[in-house]
């Protein structure tokens, strides 16, 4: 999920101020999103020179797998070996946020990325919940048939959420926690998904945002399109991502249902009184925080970092807006070794 433009420097470690309500202004435009910049090049949808190598969407499409359980058919993508890492993707995007990060860090870890229920590629069972209280069951049972007993988990957006609620229920499971911006306890849902969620409520949410950014990519990268909103770099998300992101949700009845549940199953306050079992966390805890997002507030970072009893501090990002993980690779990998004290 996730104005003015931020050009994001080398090596971004500062502090800076915004204003979230801005998003609210973007009605006809655009909610949350990802894509990386360090995309395979093509004509239109932009490239990333600074960044190194990345997966493209037919090498992603081909490492998927899926899992049958009593989810449904839960779809993954899983590259490397050794310990695993956990990597859970925002809304209303899918694993293929993480192509980038998950190229860097498989020589460390193994790397597992699943698509939530209700986005991406994962088929829900009938009558399944979507609530993230039911991805975190998920994600426990998405461990155990792999025979992953603990992860280093990597986290943005609506993911971290399910991040937080995974970490406090099920403390062994987690090794590690690296945050991204994301829904906090006093901002889950933030005020700029309200509408949002109202029009999943009447059925409309697919066919009046996402469709139209899947049939014109420029306009979704356009201001008034989600990339404009959750991508600090114009180019962005590239043409493959989108086409990754959306088609799944929205060329199919199915898709479109599921999309319309997940949605609605972030209106209640999954993270309400989370706050002393945050405390009380062992977990090495990394918080890394744009300044550039207009859909959390940057006194959220503030409060997992003062919250988290072993949080190893904020690190803040210049002008980044709210899917920066996606475009900056090399820096969640960066952050990512130095917490798991590899390379």
């Amino acid at each position: 999920m996730s104005s003015k433009d931020f050009a994001l420097p080398r090596n971004p470690v500062v502090t800076h101020g915004l204003r979230r309500r801005e998003f609210l202004a973007f009605t006809t435009g655009a909610l949350a999103a990802s894509t990386l910049s360090g995309c395979m090049p093509r004509a239109t949808g932009g490239t990333s020179a600074q960044q190194g190598g990345t997966l493209d969407a037919a090498a992603y499409h081909a490492s998927r797998r899926y899992l049958d359980s009593r989810f449904g058919r839960i779809a993954y993508v899983e590259r490397g070996t050794g310990e695993a890492a956990l990597f859970l993707h925002g809304f209303p995007l899918n694993s293929f946020q993480w192509r980038g990060a998950i190229e860097r860090l498989s020589p460390y870890r193994r790397c597992v990325a699943p698509d939530f229920m209700g986005l991406g590629y994962t088929e829900v069972a009938e009558g399944q919940s979507y609530v993230p209280e039911a991805q975190v069951d998920m994600l426990v049972e998405l461990l155990d048939r792999l025979a992953i007993k603990s992860v280093d988990v990597i986290a943005n957006d609506s993911g971290g959420a399910i991040a937080q609620l995974l970490v406090t229920r099920h403390p062994e499971r987690v090794r590690t926690l690296l945050l991204t911006n994301c829904d906090v306890e006093s901002e889950c849902p933030p005020a700029a998904v309200l509408p949002v969620i109202e029009m999943a409520r009447k059925g409309e949410y697919v066919d009046a945002w996402l469709a139209p950014w899947l049939a014109d990519k420029a306009l979704a990268r356009s201001e008034k399109g989600f990339g404009g909103m959750c991508y600090s770099n114009p180019s962005q998300p590239t043409d493959e991502a989108i086409e990754y992101y959306f088609a799944p949700l929205v060329r199919s009845p199915r898709g479109k249902a599921q999309a319309h549940a997940y949605t609605l199953g972030l209106e209640a306050n999954a993270l309400a009184g989370i706050g002393p079992a945050l405390q009380k966390c062992t977990v090495p805890t990394r918080i890394l925080w744009g300044t550039g997002d207009t859909i959390f507030s940057q006194s959220s970072a503030d409060y997992l970092d003062q919250t988290f009893g072993a949080s190893r501090g904020v690190r803040r990002v210049p002008g980044a807006k709210l899917f920066f993980p996606e475009e900056y690779p090399d820096l969640i990998a960066e952050e990512a070794r130095r917490l798991w004290g590899v390379g």
